[in-house]
C-alpha cells in the first residue's frame, strides 16, 4: 500500500461509526494488499530460488565426503534448508515492516478508525503466506537431493509443526525488528548477520564433532542447531523430551523478545 492511497483511506475518519469499525474487513483488505506486493516484488520467486541455491551450494561439494562416512547428505541437511527458507522470509519481513515504517504508512493507519492490532496481524498473515510457499519450495528442494520423511505421518507432520512454530516466531521478531531499528539498511544488517553466523555455526552442515573443541559448546547449544536436532529426531521418529525441552525453551525466549520489540515498535511510532 502506497502513502498516497493510506492517505485517500484517512478521509474515512468522518464516516459513520457503522461504516468505520470493521476491523476483519480491514485485516483482510490489509493482508491482500500485502500478498500482492510480495507477488509483484518477486519474493515469492526467491522463496524458491533460496533453498535451491542452498542445496546446491552445500549438497553438492560436500555429499561425496559425507556419504563416505555413512551419511545421507540429503536427509542430513534437510533441517537447515527448510530454516535457511525460514530465515528468508523473516527476511523479507522485516524489511517490508522497516519500509512502512520509514515511509509513513504506519503513522497514517494510527490516524484511521483502526484498532492497533489491524495492521500487525495483516502483516503477520502475510507472513505466514510466504513462510508456507518457502516451506513447500525447500521441500522440493531437499527432495530432489535426495530428502525422504523418515517418521511417517506422524514424524512428518512432528517435522513442519516444529518448522512452522519456528518461522511464525522468527516472523513475529523480525517484525519487531524493522519497526525498532529505524531504517531498512540498519534491518538488513540486525538480519543479516545473526542468521548467516548461527546456520554457518551450527549443526546444520557439519556434525558438531568437526568444530574445534573450543566452540563445540556454543554449536551444540545455539538455537539453530536446538532446532535442527528437533526436527531431525522428529523426522526419524526419535524426538524425546531431552532433545524437545531446549527448543521449547528457546521459543518462549523468542516469543518473549518479539513482543518485546513490538511493543517498543509500537511506542516509538506513537512518540
Amino acid at each position: 500500500m502506497s502513502v498516497s492511497e493510506v492517505g485517500s483511506l484517512s478521509a474515512s475518519a468522518g464516516v459513520p461509526a457503522e461504516a468505520r469499525t470493521r476491523p476483519l474487513q480491514q485485516w483482510w483488505a490489509l493482508t491482500l494488499r500485502g500478498v500482492s506486493k510480495v507477488f509483484r516484488n518477486g519474493e515469492f520467486v526467491f522463496a524458491f530460488v533460496s533453498p535451491v541455491f542452498l542445496a546446491v551450494c552445500f549438497y553438492l561439494p560436500l555429499s561425496s565426503l559425507m556419504d563416505s562416512f555413512g551419511v545421507s547428505y540429503g536427509q542430513f541437511l534437510m533441517p537447515i534448508i527448510v530454516l535457511q527458507s525460514v530465515g528468508f522470509a523473516a527476511s523479507s519481513a522485516a524489511m517490508r515492516s522497516s519500509f512502512d515504517d520509514t515511509q509513513g504508512i504506519n503513522t497514517r493507519f494510527r490516524v484511521l478508525p483502526m484498532p492497533v492490532a489491524v495492521p500487525m496481524c495483516a502483516r503477520l498473515a502475510t507472513n505466514v503466506a510466504l513462510l508456507v510457499v518457502s516451506l513447500i519450495c525447500a521441500t522440493v528442494a531437499c527432495a530432489a537431493i535426495g530428502w525422504r520423511p523418515m517418521g511417517g505421518l506422524v514424524g512428518t507432520v512432528g517435522l513442519y509443526t516444529v518448522a512452522f512454530t519456528v518461522g511464525v516466531l522468527i516472523a513475529l521478531l523480525a517484525d519487531g525488528i524493522g519497526l525498532v531499528a529505524g531504517s531498512p539498511e540498519a534491518t538488513s544488517q540486525a538480519m543479516m548477520l545473526p542468521t548467516l553466523i548461527l546456520g554457518m555455526m551450527s549443526t546444520g552442515f557439519v556434525p558438531v564433532s568437526q568444530f574445534p573443541e573450543w566452540i563445540q559448546p556454543f554449536v551444540r547449544n545455539q538455537p539453530i542447531s536446538q532446532f535442527v536436532n528437533v526436527m531431525r529426531a522428529t523426522d526419524y521418529g526419535a524426538l524425546s523430551w531431552e532433545i524437545l525441552q531446549p527448543t521449547i525453551l528457546w521459543c518462549i525466549g523468542l516469543l518473549a523478545v518479539a513482543v518485546l520489540l513490538l511493543v517498543m515498535g509500537s511506542r516509538k511510532g506513537r512518540s
